[in-house]
């Protein structure tokens, strides 16, 4: 692939990752979101209650929860046991409460919740994700890191980010797939490239995002990956957009031109050879 048709393949990709964002949030990130703000947020406390009873947890929401989001907690499962605030009404004369009632805590008691792990029933909403196979190329992007001077390391302490960007070190989560792991790569590559110069202290974290996830969409789609509405939900999360998008278009271009030259692209069609 000659630095035309680079260009080009570039060029088409942003473009549609422009339009996407312009359409608004996608299905998938709509329901994740409404999943999310159905869990209540936890303590440091309670959290660490959580780790100590269930360390493996992901998903935590009591009993009644998550039978709104249409599952059931098995029977003989046991509660992860956490605390709970007791709220009492106190009469309160301010704007803040119109009512003329506010709450205040009086004490903790005992509740019990339960990981997603110990439920069975409808699925939870996910958002998009990365599918494929990389084939060779997921070999040559990471010869691509060494040859930068960049190593490439994996722990699950990183957890739930996928990956994180040290500044001539990469750390990926281990046991993603083959497709999310080179998507995943290109992402912290392009932080690397980018945000760790005189640009990072120029620019906000949903501009670094969102060029950073821009060059993870046009390298994976070099190679024929299949984002679905992967890169979408991503910047949606960030409340990225069109416009920012494509004020960093000049940056995202460079950055996923010098990635692709590296992975050395005859035909598109070869990433599945």
């Amino acid at each position: 692939m000659n630095s035309e048709e680079i260009k080009k393949l570039t060029d088409s990709s942003i473009e549609q990752l422009a339009n996407s964002l312009r359409q608004g949030k996608s299905e998938s990130l709509v329901h994740y979101l409404r999943m999310v703000a159905r869990f209540p947020r936890y303590s440091l406390h309670n959290v660490l209650l959580i780790a100590l009873q269930k360390p493996n947890a992901c998903h935590i929401a009591g009993f009644r929860t998550w039978q709104k989001l249409g599952r059931f907690v098995r029977k003989g499962e046991k509660g992860i046991v956490i605390l709970a605030p007791m709220l009492q009404r106190v009469a309160e004369e301010d704007s803040c409460h119109p009512e003329g009632q506010a709450r205040r805590i009086v004490g903790f008691r005992s509740a019990y919740v339960f990981d997603v792990s110990q439920t069975d029933g409808a699925p939870l909403p996910a958002l998009g994700t990365v599918s494929g196979d990389p084939g060779i190329y997921r070999s040559r992007l990471l010869g691509h890191a060494a040859s930068e001077g960049i190593s490439v390391e994996y722990s699950g302490h990183i957890a739930p980010a996928r990956g994180v960007s040290m500044g001539g070190k990469i750390i990926l989560l281990p046991g993603m797939t083959l497709a999310e792991e080179f998507a995943t790569l290109a992402h912290e590559i392009a932080h690397e490239f980018m945000h760790r110069g005189e640009r990072r202290a120029a620019t906000t974290k949903i501009v670094r995002e969102t060029e950073a996830e821009a060059v993870a969409f046009v390298v994976s789609s070099a190679v024929a990956l299949e984002t679905n509405s992967a890169a979408q939900d991503y910047l949606g999360l960030y409340q990225s957009d069109a416009g920012l998008l494509l004020e960093s278009v000049g940056y995202i271009q460079e950055t996923a031109s010098r990635i692709i030259e590296a992975l050395r692209i005859e035909n598109p069609d070869d990433a599945s050879r």
